[in-house]
């Protein structure tokens, strides 16, 4: 028998620092205290958001979880007028759990362990915890609610401990980071759960740039029918208010999510803003050259931090088009950004007068291209030393698939924005962007891509076109399709074998490229682990 009467229940949607127990706790008291004064009863924040997601190899140092016990104890003593569900690392009897704690009048009233511990793709928690087994539930106001954390709701074994232990509304913690359609995913995933047990859920997920990952939110709630009732927006923190009927089914704000290219828009530019702001970096610079890949880079750096945080230079090579130098100035000028130009033309002169005993008798090659890129790379690595600010690469997916970047040159920098976006996303973006205001001159996205290393180069003269290049990169890496299966698709042989060819011969660039953000389910970062010595070939 239900008691409640509209019983109200609160979803912290929070943007946690990794490592702050301080910060994050006072962001977890400050929403407590909102969520008390707009007449909760409870809250709900999102895994691990204690102490920020994921910690890594912190979670093998014994001082981190004594500091997380500590700030645990303090937070829950801070507590009153509503009980808080934080998300927090805990040892117990010698082992080590991804724990969610109910607090409650000043205290740790009770401790869920996660039981399914996700060790795929970016995660990998059997390195650091054991597994709970054990269902934890409580009740508020005449509701029984049960505890699940993130992979648990993936699998049906922890929703149907939790329903067999008499809960009515499942309260799930998340940290689940964005991937392109991933909502839909969530949705489906937790409607699964609904169709098994018939309890509500109640769904809390991090936002916010953690390195790699971007925690988009998304935080929803679906009644016991498997309808979405609740619905919270997208890469930005909320604390949203939901109201429990007689019958346990939550019911709040619905917030329209945008469409791909707006939220994947929005994800880089949480991902820069982030990684620029928690890593107190005071601002960025990014070589522009008059192309597409650092037009787009531009724009998102400004809309994530501020024209005043961005210093765009151009540095013209013998084979820089006037046309890349009129559109680059157009786009400072929109943007407002401070903007630099700069010769190479004496840099690489002295270089090739230095070398030219040494490469007398050979014909030029992509050894002087490298130069140019190399010369770029080491101008802007001096102003970023000089000012502190952080260079950010403009390379995409594609060309780091295939190896079209230089070591040392353009890949120089500390953060990619667009590491994990193809090309024809990138197209895609920015005319999205343009959309939202015009900020990227329209010759820069009609006009065929070139490096401009050498005269009359374009990306087509040795690679099959992008949409071609992208769709074989996207089977081969995203979805770990076969070569005979990227054939039937209906592609060329030639260009599948020589794109997965260059995408094996590649490897070692991409380990060593800077950490950029994650918007697939597949990017090179911690979910693509090739290796560099190999003499393996996908033949089939």
């Amino acid at each position: 028998m239900f008691f409640s009467e509209n019983m109200k229940l609160a979803i912290a949607q929070i943007n946690c620092v990794l490592g702050d127990l301080k910060e994050n706790c006072s962001r977890i008291l400050n929403c407590a205290r909102q969520a008390h004064d707009a007449g909760a009863q409870l809250m709900l924040t999102p895994e691990l958001s204690l102490c920020g997601y994921p910690p890594e190899d912190l979670l093998l140092r014994n001082g981190f979880f004594q500091a997380c016990s500590e700030a645990l104890n303090e937070l829950a003593a801070g507590i009153s007028g509503v009980a808080v569900i934080v998300g927090h690392p805990h040892e117990h009897d010698g082992k080590r759990y991804n724990a969610a704690s109910l607090l409650r009048d000043g205290r740790v009233v009770a401790t869920y362990l996660k039981h399914a511990l996700p060790n795929y793709s970016v995660f990998d928690e059997e390195r650091y915890f054991s597994r709970g087994e054990q269902a934890v539930t409580f009740e508020i106001d005449g509701i029984c609610f049960g505890i699940n954390i993130c992979e648990d709701v993936w699998h049906p074994e922890a929703a149907q401990r939790a329903h067999e232990a008499g809960a009515q509304v499942l309260l799930v913690l998340n940290a689940s980071p964005f991937a392109m359609n991933k909502q839909d995913a969530r949705y489906e995933a937790l409607r699964s759960r609904v169709d098994e047990t018939g309890m509500s859920v109640v769904y809390a997920n991090m936002v916010g740039g953690q390195d790699e990952l971007v925690f988009d939110g998304g935080s929803f709630a679906l009644d016991s029918a498997g309808k979405l009732t609740a619905q919270c927006d997208v890469f930005t923190e909320a604390l949203s208010i939901l109201i429990l009927s007689v019958d346990a089914q939550p019911v709040g704000e619905m917030v329209a999510l945008p469409d791909l290219e707006a939220g994947v828009y929005r994800a880089l530019c949480l991902g820069v803003k982030d990684y620029i702001g928690k890593n107190r970096f005071p601002g960025v610079l990014l070589g522009l050259s008059g192309g597409i890949d650092s037009a787009l880079t531009l724009a998102v750096a400004v809309d994530a931090l501020g024209a005043d945080k961005v210093h765009a230079v151009m540095m013209a090579s013998p084979y820089t088009a006037q046309i890349s130098l009129d559109d680059s100035r157009e786009m400072v000028r929109i943007l407002g950004v401070k903007y630099d130009e700069f010769s190479i033309e004496p840099i690489l002169q002295g270089y090739l007068n230095t070398l030219q005993s040494s490469f007398a008798g050979r014909a030029e090659d992509t050894t002087e291209e490298n130069l140019q890129a190399r010369i770029r790379g080491t101008l802007l690595m001096a102003l970023s030393n000089k000012f502190g600010s952080l260079v950010l690469t403009t390379g995409n997916k594609s060309e780091m698939s295939v190896g079209y970047a230089t070591l040392y040159g353009d890949m120089a920098g500390g953060f990619s924005v667009l590491k994990d976006v193809g090309k024809m996303l990138v197209y895609r973006l920015s005319r999205y962007r343009n959309t939202q205001g015009y900020v990227i001159p329209e010759r820069i996205i009609t006009r065929a891509p070139s490096a401009e290393l050498r005269a009359d180069q374009t990306d087509q003269d040795n690679l099959p076109p992008y949409e071609v290049l992208d769709a074989i990169m996207e089977s081969y890496v995203e979805q770990n399709m076969a070569i005979p299966e990227i054939i039937a698709l209906g592609y060329h042989e030639a260009d599948v074998r020589r794109v997965v060819r260059l995408i094996q011969l590649s490897e070692y660039k991409r380990r060593q490229s800077t950490v950029g953000v994650r918007i697939t389910e597949r990017g090179y970062g911690k979910d693509w682990r090739y290796p560099i010595t190999v003499r393996y070939q996908d033949l089939f």
